[in-house]
């Protein structure tokens, strides 16, 4: 009999999935965050005037260190080979928000939208690390999958408004 729960085997317990069957395919995903954060930080990070440094290019470097190490956090995520990994941002002033682009790309057998996930909130969280001393209202939000292309479900288009 098999077990509909892939992540766990017919007695419950957790495993994981079995992705050796699978096709190796190019996959991509893209996830999208935001932190809000008032004007003193803006003009802070914009000028590249916080203490710690550059507050853009740090999280833009942490972003990736956490898309390589999503399996370490993640329980029961496949170690993968990225073939890819670019973050970037769009800075709102007039709405007081920093976006954070996230993409990942992989040749395997297992998609990676996880791993774009992962790099969006540690992107986030060190922007508001490096920031905590001018403010600590800072606030992430507003973080999703926009998008996923590659494996057996094909693509994957997240069309809310956001």
């Amino acid at each position: 009999m098999e077990n509909k729960f892939s992540h766990f085997d017919l007695d419950g317990n957790a495993v994981m999935v079995d992705i050796s069957e699978k096709n190796i395919t190019s996959r991509t995903a893209i996830a999208k965050g935001k932190i809000f954060v008032n004007g003193s930080v803006m003009e802070s990070i914009l000028n590249k005037t916080v203490k710690k440094g550059d507050v853009l290019g740090v999280a833009r470097i942490a972003g990736i260190m956490g898309v390589k190490k999503t399996s370490e956090l993640i329980p029961m995520c496949h170690p993968l080979m990225i073939s890819k990994c670019k973050v970037d941002f769009q800075v709102n002033k007039e709405q007081s928000y920093i976006e954070a682009i996230c993409t990942v790309k992989v040749e395997g057998k297992t998609g990676v939208e996880m791993e774009a996930l992962t790099g969006v909130n540690i992107t986030l969280l060190t922007i508001y690390d490096m920031c905590k001393a001018i403010d600590k209202t800072m606030e992430i939000s507003e973080i999703y999958l926009e998008k996923k292309t590659g494996g057996k479900s094909g693509e994957f288009l997240n069309e809310k408004q956001r």
